[in-house]
Parts: C-alpha cells; structure tokens; sequence
C-alpha cells in the first residue's frame, strides 16, 4: 500500500537520494515505471555502493520545490540480464538515459557485457516519514574524500586591485 504522495513523488522523480545498509544516501538519476523507481549502476554509469546486494533501501524523494517531502523503505529487485523483466525495462531505461553514446540496443548490451546492475525500488508496506514528521536539519554531510577533490591555490593577479572609495 503506497500512500499518494509516495506515489506521485515517485510520479515525478528524476533523481532520489537512495541509502543502504545505514549507510549514506547518494544522490542517484531514476526512472519511474509503474509506481517502482529503476535505478542503473556500474562501470560507465553512475555509483551506487551496496545498491545491488542489498534486499532494502531508504529513498528520499523531492517535491516540485527540490525539498525533502518524503522518506520511504523500498525493496530492492535486481533485474538479471536476459530475464523477462530485464527484457521489458532495460530498452525503456536506456531510451531514457540522456548522453549514452550509441543506440539503446548498443548500451542495453553494454549493460549486460559489463556487470551493470539494473535494480527496481517498489516502496514497503512501512509507513513512509513524510511533514511534519520530516527531520529538522538539511540532512547536508560533509564531502567524502575523493581523490577528484584537489587544493587551489589563489589566482594570479598581475597587479594590485583597489578598492574604490565612496
């Protein structure tokens, strides 16, 4: 049983903060099918640590503001390659992912070729945490170390710049 606003966050959803195992949540491009949340990962695609072995996850779905408006346990499914499921999603879902070089046919085989990981989200029975019950705080952590980030020094400046006087 899916509330109505679960079910039209999930409607609208483009992109879900989606966390496993209490682990943290990262933000995560889905796309919605029949009231359930299909998610990609892998090599070539985007991260989603402990997405794929996990049976639950907790998704954090925005409103048309890009608020928090609901907080909801959903089942995770691995569809596997050449299953009926994968057959009926994958081409939906590789249609819909925006810069994938090739045709959809082309990246549905990398998918299946590479060990990329189709996984559908369909909410719990639990009761999802939606207003006023919602959390306070942004939910906003600290960056996690990468080796992208790097320190900048300051920019050059030939010469000194003044400040104007009033």
């Amino acid at each position: 049983m899916t509330t109505d606003l679960v079910a039209e966050a999930i409607k609208k959803a483009g992109i879900a903060w989606i966390g496993t195992s209490g682990g943290p949540a990262h933000g995560l491009w889905v796309m919605p099918l029949d009231g359930s949340l299909i998610v990609v990962s892998g090599p070539g695609e985007q991260s989603a640590p402990g997405l794929a072995e996990a049976s639950t996850a907790q998704v954090r779905l925005r409103g048309d503001t890009g608020g928090l408006i609901v907080v909801v346990e959903a089942q995770v499914e691995r569809l596997a390659p050449g299953s009926e499921p994968w057959n009926e999603i994958a081409p939906q879902l590789a249609t819909k992912r925006l810069n994938a070089s090739g045709t959809a046919e082309q990246l549905v085989a990398r998918w299946a070729d590479s060990g990329c990981t189709v996984v559908r989200l369909t909410p719990t029975e639990s009761a999802p945490l939606a207003a006023p019950d919602l959390p306070d705080d942004s939910g906003a952590a600290s960056p996690r170390e990468t080796p992208a980030r790097v320190e900048v020094r300051r920019p050059f400046r030939l010469h000194r710049v003044r400040k104007k006087r009033r």
